[in-house]
Formats: structure tokens, sequence, C-alpha cells
């Protein structure tokens, strides 16, 4: 074996190890921060927050796609659905979220159905929405570990793989108008234990707020600052966005995560018509953690989709027999 080959299997042998390492401090944090983690927080205040279900009176789709920790082997990758809409006759919304998270040797699947009731503030110019969602978790562990004493010797790690499956459930209250959004929520209340594979489904508490302000009174300016707190009863994380919005067309934006990541962030959209707004959103995570020696920063793409569904007119007619066989 030359010297070149026997450096390149030391450092594919140190980067297996390291892999495995970030992989099972990862896995332990797990317990914890179980929901989706994006940089494009704005974008998806549904899925932890069901009161925002149909407040904005439009029929709504939404997907984001991540890939953090570009350079690891198993990286997370995380996929999410949204989709809401209203329910004009019963002042209220519903909606569904599906997201599937990929972590090395572990994968979560969760579906939530969210409902919320409306009620209409300040002269009709905002909205409240208090909701609850309700759904299954589920948590698959694969058999494929690369690993020896002592973790190979650890219980909570199945040799043979192992998946388990529960009851999930969350409520939050939401407002929103024009220029101001709000919301309160909590995730995972019943702390269902899924024995099988030795995870807790702990409880989250999220806040998040935003507001749109139009510099010198101008629309064609508009400055957008949000912020997304996160709690678990043990540590909190805080996202602090500020993003500018040029002509209701393009948005330039960045992101800092506490003791993770700085994410610039770019985004476009269009109407195709008068009723509807297309949104296409990229971030790029620049990680700020001692990770950054090691990883090339996430990715993540954001696609939404917006329609007001505008109900047909009612034809009426009108009869007079006065004027009938004339």
């Amino acid at each position: 074996m030359s010297p070149g080959t026997g450096t390149i299997e030391r450092n594919k042998r140190m980067r297996g190890i390291l892999t495995v390492a970030v992989c099972t401090v990862v896995v332990s944090a797990s317990f914890a921060q179980q929901d989706p983690q994006f940089t494009q927080y704005m974008f998806d205040r549904l899925s932890v927050n069901p009161g925002v279900a149909g407040t904005s009176g439009q029929l709504c789709a939404t997907a984001l796609l991540r890939q953090q920790w570009t350079g690891f082997d198993g990286a997370p990758k995380t996929g999410l659905l949204n989709i809401h809409g209203p329910i004009n006759k019963l002042s209220s919304g519903i909606g569904m979220s599906v997201y599937l998270d990929e972590l090395g040797q572990q994968k979560s699947t969760f579906a939530r159905f969210h409902y919320s009731f409306h009620r209409k503030v300040q002269g009709g110019r905002g909205t409240i929405g208090i909701g609850v969602y309700a759904g299954m978790g589920s948590h698959t562990l694969g058999r494929d570990w690369l690993a020896r004493d002592p973790v190979g010797d650890d219980t909570a790690i199945p040799g043979n793989g192992a998946s388990d499956g529960g009851f999930d459930l969350g409520a939050g209250i939401y407002y929103t108008s024009d220029v101001l959004w709000v919301g309160l929520s909590s995730t995972h209340l019943p702390e269902t234990e899924l024995n099988d594979v030795s995870i807790k489904m702990v409880r989250h508490y999220f806040a998040q707020a935003g507001y749109d302000w139009k510099i010198g009174n101008d629309p064609k300016y508009v400055l957008q600052p949000s912020t997304l707190i996160k709690l678990d009863g043990t540590s909190m994380q805080v996202d602090l966005n500020a993003t500018f919005l040029y002509n209701n067309q393009v948005w330039l934006g960045v992101s800092y995560r506490t003791e993770d990541a700085v994410a610039p962030m770019i985004g476009y959209q269009v109407k195709p018509n008068e009723r509807s707004m297309l949104k296409f959103g990229y971030s790029y995570d620049v990680t700020t953690s001692r990770l950054s020696n090691y990883s090339s920063g996430s990715h993540e793409l954001m696609l939404t989709y917006c329609t007001l569904i505008v109900k047909k007119p009612t034809e009426q007619r009108y009869f007079n027999v006065r004027f009938l066989g004339q």
C-alpha cells in the first residue's frame, strides 16, 4: 500500500468515526428536538401552530426540502408538505401537515390534521385562529450501525432495527392582519412514549411573530423582521430574521439561529393571475458551531402556492305570472 493510499484510508476511517459520533449525539438530542427545523420558518407557520389553518382566507400549499450539514454521511434530510384553507361558512379552517425526517439510522414520519376556529377583530382587519391538531408520529431505527463498544452495548440502539408509532396532539392560538402575525403553540401534548425505540415525544413550545414595515410608507420597499422561539422544557433556541421585499417580487434576507448558524436567503414571487401567488425561496446555512470544521453548511428550498377561492355567484331568476305566455 502506497503512502497516498494509506492516508486516504486513514481519512476514511476518521470520517467514519466522526460521522458515528455526530449521529450518536444527534440521536440522543432527538429525545428533545423532534420537530422539523427550517430556516425559512416564516413560510411554515402551520406545522407547529394549528391556529394558522385558513386564517389567510386562501387555499395554500407549501413544500420545504432541507439538506443539513452537507459533507456528513447520514446527515439530516427533511421534507415537509403543508396544505390548508378556510371554511367560511363555519368561520374556521382546516389543514394537513406531513413531514419526513432522516438522520443516519433514524427515520421519523409525522402526519397532522389541523382545525382552527376563527374570529374577526379590529373591525375585520385582523383574524384570530384558535386551533388543535391530531395525528400520528412514528420513528424507525435501522440496523446498519457503524459503532463499537461502549456505544454498541447501548440497549437504546437495537441491533436488528425497530420501529414504533403513537398518537400526537397539539394546540395553538394565532393572530394575523395585513402587517402583523403572532402565534403561541405547543406540540406533542400527550408526550407519547415509543418504548420499542426508546423515544419519547417531548412536549415543545413555540412563539412566532412577524411584521411588514413599509419603508417611508412606500409599498415598493418592505422590511419584514420575524422571529421563532422554540423551547422543549430544558433548552431554548431562537431564530431571528430580517427580509427585504422589493416591488412585491424579489426578497433578500438573513437569519440567525442561536449557537447554530447564520443563513442568507433569496426568493422570488409572481402572480400567475389576480387571485394567486407563487413563491420560490432558497437559503444556505453557514454553520457557526464546532461542526463548521467538518460541514460545508445546509441547503433549503421552499415552494408556496396560494389562491383565493372565489365562489361563483348564484344565478337567480324571477318569474311573474303577468308576463307568462306573452
